[in-house]
This record gives structure tokens, sequence and C-alpha cells, in this order.
């Protein structure tokens, strides 16, 4: 099997999972955003969005649309404004 070949089959498995957890409703850039952010609440019970911006799978992302993709995130309920801070700090919410 190929290094190509086997990352084939990872993203045929990604995919699948996506759709079974129902993300991909979500774009790619706002799934990014997501798994960053989920990423990072594994060691806090919050994420920062200096700390989302700087994760490795959104670094390259433009700021005009990392911002849009949060909001959008926000709004669709897979993240949430922290009540401990006025701003920047978000709570990760499972799929639904």
């Amino acid at each position: 099997m190929t290094e190509i070949s086997k990352l084939a089959e990872l993203r045929k498995l990604t995919h699948s999972m996506e759709r079974t957890l129902g993300l991909e409703e979500l774009s790619p850039v706002e799934r990014d955003i997501y798994y960053a952010a989920e990423d990072l609440s594994q060691d806090e019970s919050e994420v920062r969005t200096f700390g989302l911006i700087e994760h490795t799978l959104v670094r390259n992302v433009s700021r005009p649309t990392f911002f849009r993709a949060l909001k959008s995130l926000v709004h669709k309920g897979y993240l949430s404004q922290s009540g401990s801070a006025n701003r920047g700090r978000y709570v990760v919410h499972g799929p639904r």
C-alpha cells in the first residue's frame, strides 16, 4: 500500500466519521476551527481566540475568514462565548 493510498483510506474514514457526527454541514474552515478548539479544550475548559488562531490547523486561514467561521460556529451552537470573560474565550460543545 502506497503512502497516498494510506492517506486516501484515512481521508475516507475521517469523512465517514464527520458524516456520522453531523459535521459535514460545516465548511472546511469551520471544521478546522472546531477541531482546533476541541484539541485545545483538552487542556483547559475554555479556549482563547489567540490559541485558536495560532493552532496549526488554522494558522494559514486569513483573519477575516477565521472570525466569520468562528462567529458561524457560535451561531450554530458548536461553540459558545464563555461567561467568565467578556470576549475572546469560548466553550466547546459536542456535535449535535
